[in-house]
């Protein structure tokens, strides 16, 4: 880590920014006035599908997703079957379209469904929106629960990338997050989905976990980089057992300090860089040859509420409880989140009703902060000839704190955000936060 940047800036607490504004801002939402978002959509724009399965066999204890643990499979499986009446009831409320171009599944652990449901849901979408040649096609997995009958039935619906959770393969530390996950077990995943022919492989790891050392985070990534994975992805733990009480199962004093959390993302990145692996935005790596990797170069990589993608679609539409859809870039760009209580999300749909609860409309103002947060995640840059002169007079005080403890270089066109101020692009980001510190969200350690 450069000396130059205080370690004051690993403490605070910001967004991730996988949106402007960020989800404490949106405010609660009437179906009717969504399905008039939806009849906007526009007959060239693609569409991008995200569908939320908030199930698990065992919660891990540093989880932050919306999910439960229940081994009750019907209760899943009418979850399923939900699910595709969704589909239904907002395929029907689409206007013309260009199909999907992407899909992301996820959770929770999305395989608890099981086969049959897997195949009968995408039977549904395929004949309810249509999909693309080529469209990526992404479910996240947890190896433990992976069995040859359902990477069959992801290979049949046409998955092509599969994110696996690894986040740390030594013993000890799997202990103290609940989460036992011998390496063997996720080398054999690997080996049967790419034996079925799915060969986009994610595999996610984490720093800052309990009793987690620079050389557990060297070594998880090493495994990574071993076992050939398309992207792998880096990511800090976040410790709010406010808003996920069974993190309290982590005790706060067991867990690495800043300086230490700093030093474990940089080891886990030297060992990936040395892999041949390219640096993608925050807390993502790729091989060269990736897509991801690909259109970082080409200063096309976006940032959506999974984080860093390739996805081009203008309309995101969520499926499921708690999941968040973003429709359209321009004058009419909104966001909207289903009802997050399980119960509640079935009780609308089965009555024929769209879940949604919350959203928000994007003033002309949040647009335009929308697009210049998104640029600095994704390129570390800035063009700020392009900025409003009145933008750019409200950020260039704290712009100029920041070139001056080292995190960005600002000059009279341009901002770049330098190699030891990369892990604080959230810093950066802040500047061109209207609403940050004016809602009621609490939000995660910068670093």
């Amino acid at each position: 880590m450069s000396p130059n940047v205080p370690i004051s800036y690993a403490l605070a607490n910001l967004p991730r920014y996988t949106s402007y504004p960020t989800a404490p801002h949106f405010a609660p939402l009437a179906e009717a006035e969504y399905r008039g978002w939806l009849g906007g959509i526009g007959p060239a724009d693609t569409l991008s599908l995200y569908l939320h399965i908030p199930f698990c066999r065992a919660l891990c204890w540093y989880c932050g997703c919306h999910t439960s643990v229940t081994r009750n499979q019907a209760r899943i499986v009418d979850y399923a079957a939900t699910l595709r009446r969704e589909a239904a009831l907002l395929a029907a409320a689409l206007p013309g379209h260009a199909g999907v171009a992407a899909l992301h599944l996820g959770g929770g652990t999305p395989s608890t469904i099981g086969a049959p449901a897997l195949r009968d849901l995408f039977a549904t979408l395929r004949a309810e929106f249509g999909f693309r040649p080529g469209a990526e096609l992404a479910v996240e997995l947890d190896p433990r629960v992976l069995d040859e009958a359902m990477v069959e039935a992801l290979a049949e619906a046409g998955i092509n990338r599969a994110s696996l959770g690894v986040q740390d393969i030594a013993p000890e530390v799997q202990r103290r997050i609940g989460r036992i996950q011998p390496a063997e077990c996720v080398e054999a995943a690997v080996q049967r989905l790419r034996r079925a022919g799915i060969t986009g492989i994610n595999l996610d790891l984490m720093y800052g976990l309990p009793g987690q050392t620079e050389a557990h985070v060297a070594a998880s990534a090493g495994f990574a980089a071993d076992l050939g994975a398309s992207r792998v992805a880096v990511f800090g733990y976040a410790h709010v057992p406010w808003m996920k009480p069974h993190q309290n199962a982590i005790r706060s004093e067991d867990l690495p300090g800043a300086l230490e959390r700093l030093r474990q993302a940089e080891a886990a990145e030297a060992v990936l860089a040395r892999a041949g692996y390219q640096t993608i935005g925050l807390d993502h790596f790729a091989r060269p040859e990736d897509a991801m990797a690909v259109a970082a170069r080409e200063g096309r990589l976006r940032r959506n509420f999974q984080g860093y993608t390739t996805d081009t679609a203008p309309v995101l539409l969520g499926l499921g409880a708690s999941a968040i859809g973003s429709i359209g870039t321009g004058p009419g760009a909104f966001y909207a989140q289903n009802a997050t209580d399980e119960r509640k999300y079935v009780t609308a749909v089965q009555a024929g009703e769209l879940p949604v609860r919350r959203g928000l409309a994007l003033t002309p103002e949040d647009r335009l902060r929308r697009g210049v947060i998104e640029r600095v995640m994704c390129d570390f840059a800035l063009d700020l000839t392009a900025l409003p002169p009145a933008l750019l007079a409200e950020a260039r005080p704290a712009l100029a704190r920041l070139a001056g403890d080292g995190i960005l270089d600002l000059m009279p066109d341009m901002l770049r955000v330098t190699p030891a101020g990369r892990r604080h692009v959230r810093h950066v980001a802040a500047c061109f936060d209207a609403h940050l510190g004016t809602g009621t969200g609490r939000h995660s350690r910068a670093v």
